[in-house]
């Protein structure tokens, strides 16, 4: 027994010693190149066309009869007198749904990058901000208006780049195609019928750079550093709609389980009861390079992360927030009706709830994890609409490191890492025709910034819309 207790304890000390040698020698990789020289270029100008940009109330709607027709037409017909050197060399063209596509011919015939934006916006409630939304007001530093963040600042970071180039008589070695769309933020077919252009015409890009992740702080456990966060690929969305029915009554004899209690039972199993963790790719790609730059603790985990996954579960399990929703299919109910008065039961009630799906699962999992985590036949599991995740792209490839390249250039003191992007963007459809597709919003945005995207007071830094045009100058400049 002595012998094997002895035993036992050695084994534990060379566990030990093989996870902290481990930690020890999990030091942070190259970086990608760095591009020394400054980027000279009309600041002022830069501005002036964003302010413009925001100035347009291209606010799209699901009820396209709320949407003012008027306020695109007024944007697009404004490029031309904003990006002259654009027009007066790149074919360009409209397609349905507000679509619009640039070419810039390149020297060769190797394969084309697509940079891409969407310059629609979502609606403004006026009455909560403290500057007009459309008005583009600079103040302290700062452009207050809706879309300053959410893209109008990389729709012109794209198109005054190339502007600025061509007018100082630079041409990509080979295609350069610019892809925006006007209905991003309904789902709009736009971005669809551009990869259907390209499809069609036999076009697979060599890298297609749309928005997504930013320069960030505090994101990762144990780093202290700006982390240049590049989507690799974006989870799937679900709205479900759970319904109960019943024979409805007066609320003064009530009969036990009426549909909200029902439907309350059923959302407490499926708050209790989270979706599996995975570490997928994505996930496992950002934890191998930004767990290289983290304190000794956590590199300890980050080093030997398939020993320590259930440590990691459970810290993600308790935080919630952008870490727990890396690992996991995350579920957040947002809508719940009932009776139309308080002292009658409802013959009907429903509830809501907004699922974004881990590449690991899927529409069809999702759904069948959710019936059998309610278990109750009373309780009916209904799909709105859905998406699903998206193909996840390569990082050991040119592509990859042209824009983690650009990134670090622009911001020199970033770590740049892949990660999984919570939210949807167009570039999803580009799954269809490349394995290169990188979600990067060219900005630094504190965390106070990321919540006014969609919210209200949205603004942006100055230095922020300059920083923009010099991550494109500096992509561009590679293709």
């Amino acid at each position: 027994m002595k012998y094997f207790i002895l035993a036992l304890l050695a084994l534990f000390v060379l566990f030990l010693l093989v996870i902290l040698i481990r930690a020890l020698c999990f030091k942070p990789k190259s970086a990608p190149k760095i591009f020394e020289n400054e980027e000279e270029f009309d600041k002022e100008r830069a501005v002036n066309n964003l302010c413009e940009l925001v100035k347009c109330k291209t606010v799209s709607y699901r009820d396209k009869s709320l949407e003012d027709d008027g306020e695109f037409e007024k944007l697009i017909n404004l490029l031309p007198t904003l990006y002259p050197n654009v027009f007066e060399v790149c074919q360009f063209k409209k397609l349905p749904d507000r679509a619009l596509l640039f070419r810039w011919k390149g020297k060769n015939d190797g394969s084309p990058a697509v940079l891409m934006a969407h310059y629609d916006v979502v609606p403004v409630n006026e009455e909560m901000w403290d500057t007009p939304a459309f008005d583009a007001i600079i103040k302290d530093g700062r452009i207050f208006g809706r879309g300053t963040l959410d893209t109008k600042v990389t729709f012109n970071g794209v198109l005054f780049a190339a502007d600025h180039l061509i007018k100082s008589g630079f041409t990509p070695e080979n295609d350069i195609y610019f892809a925006f769309s006007g209905g991003e933020e309904v789902n709009g077919n736009g971005a669809v019928n551009i990869v259907d252009f390209f499809e069609q015409n036999n076009i697979t890009p060599s890298m297609v750079v749309d928005e997504g992740g930013a320069v960030v702080e505090n994101v990762f456990p144990g780093v202290s550093a700006p982390c240049g966060l590049i989507g690799i690929a974006e989870k799937g969305m679900m709205d479900v709609k759970y319904e109960v029915k019943s024979g409805g009554g007066h609320a003064s004899a009530p009969k036990p389980k009426t549909p909200v209690d029902t439907l309350s039972k059923a959302c407490v199993k499926m708050v209790s009861n989270p979706f599996k963790a995975h570490l997928t790719v994505p996930a496992a790609k950002m934890f191998d390079t930004l767990g290289r730059h983290s304190s000794f603790v956590f590199k300890i985990i980050f080093a030997n992360i398939k020993i320590f996954l259930p440590v990691l579960d459970l810290i993600c399990k308790k935080s919630g927030g952008e870490l727990n929703a890396l690992m996991r299919t995350t579920v957040a109910f947002t809508q719940m009706q009932g009776s139309s008065a308080s002292n009658v039961i409802p013959p009907k009630a429903s509830m809501v709830s907004n699922i974004r799906l881990n590449p690991a699962d899927s529409v069809s999992s999702a759904l069948k994890y959710i019936n059998e985590t309610i278990n109750d036949p009373s309780v009916e599991v209904s799909l709105i609409h859905s998406m699903e995740p998206s193909r996840i792209s390569e990082t050991d490839c040119e592509g990859y490191d042209k824009v983690a390249s650009a990134v670090l250039s622009t911001w020199k003191n970033s770590i740049v890492s892949p990660y999984l992007m919570v939210q949807c963007s167009d570039s999803r459809h580009y799954g269809r025709i490349s394995d290169r597709v990188y979600r990067f919003s060219a900005m630094d945005l504190t965390a106070e910034e990321r919540a006014t995207i969609h919210g209200n007071n949205e603004s942006i830094r100055l230095e922020t819309a300059h920083k923009a045009c010099e991550f494109y100058i500096r992509l561009m400049r590679q293709c």
